[in-house]
């Protein structure tokens, strides 16, 4: 099984994604903003193909080194949890977001992600 998945090693930010334990996981670091937002939402699209193609349960999202995060570039994730839910409950797979509990974005943040679309994402801190 192979992950055909582009790797983001910019200046601002960086993303890589890796099948590790029966899941697909993809790290995030740095900062998420406009500069990034283009390329961002290019990874999390990609990610959804991956996991349906790979039929994957679970897609962990690893946030601990995400130092911000803006709005329009959070809006992109919100896309991805419409997406999902949208889909038939035999394609769905769960996100797990690991997060960083000591940036205050991510508690305030990360909480109302995971409240919209509760049975699908838990947020591990």
């Amino acid at each position: 099984m192979t992950l055909d998945l582009p790797k983001l090693s910019g200046a601002v930010m960086t993303a890589e994604g890796r099948l590790a334990d029966g899941s697909l996981a993809v790290t995030f670091a740095g900062t998420a903003d406009s500069e990034t937002r283009d390329q961002l939402e290019v990874i999390t699209k990609q990610v959804h193909v991956e996991a349906l193609r790979l039929k994957m349960p679970e897609v962990i999202v690893d946030f601990r080194e995400l130092e911000f995060m803006n709005s329009s570039c959070f809006k992109i994730f919100v896309s991805w949890l419409a997406q999902l839910r949208d889909l038939s409950a035999d394609s769905q797979y769960r996100i797990q977001i690991r997060s960083n509990p000591n940036l205050l974005w991510q508690r305030r943040s990360l909480a109302a992600l995971s409240c919209f679309a509760i049975d699908l994402v838990t947020i591990q801190t």
